[in-house]
């Protein structure tokens, strides 16, 4: 469904859909813009990042189609809270602000947010906000071992980065002191910074060409009428409480059992998704803040029954989360949760689950859930250090009604896997093998997706380090309605598997394996 689809509005539906189309396109060309200045190769080979467009009020009206659902749909809240410390009108031309706060934004000091304000006859009329992940922000590093947040990083509260087009100096000292690589980080925090200009120049241009002092009635109008169609859709609904869980499991052992119910008021429009009876948080650095919930419950139900209707402030509205405070869904300072997606990617396979009482021919069968991430680091031969920016690989998804599922390609995220060239190029890291694991699809009238072998070592002479974030090694992916579930996954080093979440010392002669799980069946084997 396009914006002009809805109900009846003020603006000329042509020029409205001319607008929304050019509001798109800027989005886009602001997300193209940091991907081509970005270092660390996650942003720029992945797609590790969200681009949005906001308005005044601090409401996402536009989201780039590059990025994951956890960093937009948390920026749509961030934005909104960066704004709150730094009201619109007490801005002036130049300034950025900055921060990495994990239980505003988006749950990990290592993903930063930026946004820089969009200038008219001297008034803020839009704001172009941008989440990353960053090579490294101090601390322990891509991994689920930091005890607390202090030991996982920097961190960075809401503040100016740029004053009236100037470097803060004192909050730039602070970030480049505290990390390991500060060109990098240097480099990608000036990405973030251009990308929003590039938005900015655009915006301006769209004011130019329509004669737009600002776009506040442009946002209302894109808001309402998508708030509008996600409630009809919603109405549409048979009204109830459907409820569903999941077991995660964790490479040293432990289990964590998701629990949602999704209460459908198909009077009002609403959809209210409550995770009380979930588990409580982890001592590991995997817990997720209630931003990142939020992000991957509304991007499942969204995804599952009004997958058309343009992504922003009015379509997430009618959407509502409850999670139990100090929760694993609903992490509260100092929890840490460095490795937050390795839940909060796996929550769709329990919400899918109730979803599929509602909608059977929409949902899915459970998937391998959260990308498997890995983060090297070391010296080389000579000394000198080197790190590598997160690399990721994911397993099958989850059968459909009508289709298999799709192997190494992970639901719900965006990111894609770095290419080995790139990695092997970032640190003397050499693959061995990547192949689809042949046969770890679960059998059903569709077939769950493969997923994939992974296997690499490190040419150094001097010991190495990994973080390493896996997942599903004992309780493989269901299938549902009569489906067979998919292969669990296995983590081995040497042959040997490995049984912890906190980061392992390495050498040369060590070759990491990673079997990641397939996706399950969706209906009976014929």
């Amino acid at each position: 469904m396009t914006v002009t689809e809805s109900v009846a509005a003020d603006f000329d539906p042509v020029e409205l859909e001319i607008l929304w189309q050019s509001l798109i396109s800027t989005v886009n060309e602001q997300a193209r813009a940091l991907q081509r200045a970005a270092f660390s190769p996650i942003v720029r080979e992945a797609g590790d990042l969200a681009n949005a467009v906001f308005d005044r009020r601090g409401r996402m009206v536009a989201q780039a189609v590059t990025g994951t659902p956890g960093h937009i749909n948390s920026l749509a809240i961030g934005a909104a809270k960066m704004l709150e410390e730094f009201p619109v009108d007490t801005l002036e031309p130049g300034d950025v602000l900055i921060t990495n706060d994990p239980y505003k934004t988006a749950g990990q000091l290592l993903d930063v947010t930026v946004l820089v304000p969009a200038w008219r006859n001297g008034q803020p009329i839009a704001f172009f906000g941008s989440t990353i992940h960053h090579t490294d922000v101090g601390g322990y590093g891509i991994g689920a071992g930091g005890r607390d947040v202090f030991e996982e990083g920097l961190w960075i509260p809401i503040c100016k980065l740029m004053k009236g087009g100037e470097r803060n100096d004192d909050v730039w000292r602070f970030i480049l002191s505290n990390v390991r690589q500060p060109d990098h980080m240097a480099g990608d925090l000036h990405a973030q910074m251009a990308s929003g200009q590039v938005g900015a120049q655009r915006l301006t241009t769209l004011c130019d060409s329509f004669n737009l002092d600002d776009i506040e009635g442009l946002a209302d109008e894109i808001i309402d009428r998508s708030e509008a169609a996600t409630r009809a859709s919603f109405k549409e609904l048979p009204a109830g409480k459907y409820d569903a869980s999941a077991v995660l499991d964790l490479a040293d052992g432990s289990l964590i059992d998701i629990v949602c119910s999704v209460q459908v008021d198909n009077v009002l429009g609403e959809i209210t998704v409550d995770y009380e009876g979930t588990s409580d948080a982890s001592p590991w650095g995997i817990n997720v803040v209630k931003n990142y919930t939020h992000a991957y419950t509304t991007f499942t139900v969204r995804s599952c029954i009004n997958p058309d209707i343009p992504n922003n402030h009015g379509s997430l509205a009618p959407i509502n989360v409850v999670a139990p405070e100090g929760s694993i869904v609903n992490a509260i300072a100092p929890q840490p949760g460095t490795a937050r997606h390795v839940v909060g990617m796996f929550l769709p396979n329990a919400l899918l689950k109730a979803l599929a009482q509602i909608k059977p021919n929409e949902a899915m069968a459970e998937g391998s859930g959260a990308v498997w991430t890995m983060q090297v680091n070391g010296n080389h031969d000579d000394g000198s250090p080197f790190i590598t920016a997160m690399f990721t690989y994911a397993g099958g998804v989850g059968a459909r009604a009508t289709k298999p599922g799709l192997s190494a390609c992970s639901y719900p995220t965006g990111v894609s896997a770095v290419p080995i060239e790139v990695v092997e190029a970032s640190a003397p890291i050499r693959f061995h093998e990547k192949s689809l694991r042949s046969g770890s699809g679960g059998a059903g009238q569709q077939t769950g997706g493969l997923g994939q072998t992974i296997a690499f070592s490190v040419d150094t002479e001097k010991p190495w380090q990994l973080n390493a974030v896996t997942s599903r090694l004992s309780h493989p992916p269901e299938g549902i309605f009569g489906g067979k579930p998919g292969a669990a996954g296995g983590f081995s080093v040497n042959g040997e598997a490995v049984q912890t979440q906190a980061r392992i010392s390495l050498s040369k002669q060590d070759v990491v394996r990673l079997d990641l799980p397939g996706g399950g069946g969706y209906g009976t084997p014929e």
